[in-house]
């Protein structure tokens, strides 16, 4: 039989459906005028947005500083600037403000249960995205979605958005693209703190503070913050803890870095509201704030800490990196009366040695990285039926995952022709191990089963080519093509069979190729692009919760192909317009998905059918507007189209993700050390959800589970800068 969690419920992390639009750089007051003299009336004082900075600097496509916009890539920044003005209240919902991504969410408030979906991959958004903090991936080599809710807006620099691309560069999981969250850098010679309180709606309050201590060479920034939510919904209160330090030293051509960060995160889960319309059952309309899970609960600390060298030298770049990250997750799930609870941790230690060469070859100047990637991934899950018998696991399962990697990629640039050409090759090799053991005697163990252990060992590999070509004017155009892949997580090669005996289930790995054409147009007062891809993907890897003796598969082949139209207008000098279009149609090309019958599925015929959980259209709108140099007024519309609900590939439920229109607003006054700011979420309080899953029981064949979210919300913010 079918269960009804989302199919991250191990770490109940799947997310919010949204759209804004592309916002590139953001306003900062300009010196207002004297006043006149008494006898002649004031003129009237025009704030001015500040123009955008065309030569912003980015690090995400080669993993090396260098100016934005000249590579053949789709990529896209939000500035600090823009962060701090934005009405969004998370980074989810930041980068549902850009073209290409749509976002999900279990139950609204600090992001907790949020994915990422860049470019319509749906159920499998948070393992084909690669999501990096600083350049290092915070994926985990497990089903644990990524930890939004950690990394709060105040704490971040800017956010690097690279679509379509990454693979060579990063490697695994990156068939979607790479989303590289840039935090606060501590600056030489600067002195500066600030204080920042908040409070709203749903006993939400907030305190933080981020404080820069420069002297010399030397350089500390740090970070601290609390949050407390009751939460929309009954049993969805939230409260986390959050520090960061970023300590750099830099001499001449010598830089050191070395970061620490540490979040603790306690989150309540109110679970799913069921609709069976064949049982009168409608808990959606009837009580959409309700919980049937009011035990459940998930808690979460994290840690990372990493060290970086760079060194500039007369023929590029070098850099060596270390970094290490270990997160421990325990949830409580109540089942209905059969309990489970688990244990998880989970580490990672990455060295990553690279080189840059920039040199002239003939009429070219050319760039050159080279690189290793070494991770090393230890994995341990123990499970019972209560915490007070996890010291006698019922199952115990231990992993062990190593990833190796060489790549390299070069640049050309023609300054005579206007052309940039780049090409790059990866190779890596993956290799994992798991055994699992099973104690019968335990609590909760009379029923279970002990996987063989078993080891696999796989290589694939990456391959990029593109080309930039200025045109006439402002115009430029570029074109893409390449190979990307991704190797089965922990989770995903565990499974059971068809009469429930737990086994290793090894998959093939994923493989994805593609292109995109993009045309470009900026000038100082406007920007746009419109981007036209497609991606065909074989072997798609899948868990599958849901159907008992099918466990984790690989998919049937599949397509996905769109249209991206971003970009921003500086209407006046105090307004900015903004603007995201998004089309995505995701289908399986072939293929059948095997079912269960009777009591589950019948097997179906997948040719054609849409993707779940991928709207077709998304549409933003944005404004910015300084009336005064002290205010600023922001606002974002945004329109989402109907989607396909979660384990529905045949398309045949007739109920589907309802479309919704949400409008946010935000007002901020800045009095010297001081800003007063209110932001207002869902203004029309919007009944809506992103997140649904229907049940392919042959019993229940018209009952789904939604997971509803927010009404309006208000939140109040008071920012003190010590000077």
């Amino acid at each position: 039989m079918k269960s009804h969690l989302p199919r991250h419920a191990a770490a109940m992390s799947v997310a919010a459906l949204c759209l804004v639009p592309l916002v590139e750089a953001a306003a900062q007051p300009v010196a207002a005028p004297e006043a006149q003299p008494a006898a002649r009336p004031a003129p009237t004082v025009v704030a001015q947005l500040s123009p955008v900075a065309l030569r912003e600097v980015v690090v995400t496509a080669t993993r090396f500083e260098e100016p934005s916009g000249e590579r053949p890539v789709n990529l896209s920044v939000i500035p600090r600037e823009a962060i701090a003005t934005t009405p969004a209240r998370t980074l989810p919902e930041l980068l549902a403000l850009q073209p290409g991504i749509s976002t999900r969410e279990l139950y609204g408030g600090g992001a907790s249960g949020a994915t990422v979906d860049l470019r319509g991959f749906g159920s499998v958004a948070g393992q084909n995205t690669l999501v990096l903090v600083d350049g290092r991936p915070l994926n985990d080599a497990d089903l644990s979605a990524v930890s939004w809710s950690t990394l709060p807006l105040s704490s971040i620099e800017r956010v690097e958005i690279l679509r379509g691309s990454g693979a060579v560069q990063y490697g695994a999981g990156a068939s979607a693209g790479v989303i590289n969250v840039i935090t606060r850098m501590a600056r030489p010679g600067e002195r500066s703190a600030e204080l920042t309180l908040q409070g709203g709606s749903l006993s939400t309050g907030a305190v933080a503070f981020n404080g820069n201590l420069g002297s010399g060479p030397l350089a500390l920034r740090l970070y601290a913050t609390h949050l407390e939510t009751d939460g929309w919904r009954a049993n969805s209160s939230n409260t986390q803890d959050i520090g960061q330090a970023d300590l750099r030293w830099r001499d001449g051509p010598n830089t050191l870095t070395a970061r620490l960060a540490m979040d603790r995160q306690n989150s309540r889960l109110p679970g799913a509201r069921r609709v069976q319309p064949s049982a009168g059952v409608n808990q959606l309309e009837d009580n959409p704030r309700g919980t049937s899970t009011p035990l459940d609960y998930a808690v979460r600390d994290g840690a990372r800490a990493s060290l970086d060298f760079d060194r500039v030298l007369d023929i590029g770049a070098f850099n060596l990196g270390v970094g290490w990250r270990n997160t421990n997750q325990a949830s409580y799930f109540d089942f209905g009366g059969f309990p489970s609870y688990s244990e998880r941790e989970l580490s990672v230690l990455a060295i990553t040695p690279r080189m840059r060469f920039v040199n002239a070859l003939g009429a070219a100047s050319l760039s050159t990285t080279v690189g290793v990637d070494v991770y090393r991934w230890d994995y341990r899950l123990v499970s019972s039926n209560a915490q007070g018998n996890i010291g006698r696991p019922a199952n115990t399962i231990e992993a062990v995952q190593d990833n190796a990697a060489l790549y390299i990629a070069s640049t050309a640039s023609f300054d005579a022709t206007g052309t940039t050409v780049t090409a790059g090759l990866r190779r890596e090799r993956y290799k994992a191990a798991a055994t699992d053991f099973h104690d019968p005697t335990a609590p909760g163990g009379a029923f279970g089963s002990a996987a063989p252990a078993d080891n696999q060992t796989l290589y694939q590999h990456a391959w990029e080519l593109g080309v930039r070509q200025s045109l006439s004017g402002a115009w430029s155009a570029l074109g893409r093509a390449g190979r990307s892949y991704r190797f089965a997580n922990i989770d995903e090669i565990y499974g059971s069979t068809a009469v429930f005996t737990n086994q290793l289930q090894f998959l093939r790995p994923q493989v994805a190729t593609g292109g995109e054409v993009a045309l470009d147009y900026t000038t100082p007062s406007a920007s746009a692009r419109l981007a036209l891809h497609r991606l065909d993907v074989d072997d798609e890897i899948r868990l599958d919760p849901f159907t008992s003796g099918i466990g984790n598969t690989n998919l049937p082949a599949l397509r996905r192909q769109g249209a991206e139209l971003g970009g921003w207008w500086q209407a006046a000098p105090a307004l900015r317009l903004t603007l995201a279009y998004t089309w995505t149609q995701a289908r399986f090309r072939e293929g059948v998905l095997p079912g269960t019958a009777p009591f589950n599925q019948t097997s179906i015929a997948l040719t054609g059918r849409t993707v779940p959980l991928v709207p077709a259209h998304q549409v933003a709108l944005g404004a910015s507007w300084k009336p005064v140099a002290e205010l600023t007024l922001s606002a974002s519309a945004r329109k989402v189209a109907s989607a396909v609900m979660d384990n529905d590939e045949g398309n045949t439920l007739a109920a589907r993700i309802p479309g919704y229109t949400l409008v946010d607003l935000r007002a901020a006054w800045d009095a010297r050390s001081w800003q007063f700011a209110l932001a207002v979420n869902n203004l029309f309080d919007r009944s809506y959800f992103n997140y649904g899953v229907r049940s392919t029981s042959a019993f229940t064949p018209d009952r789904y589970n939604a997971y509803p979210l927010p009404g309006r919300t208000a939140l109040a913010t008071v920012v003190y800068r010590f000077r």
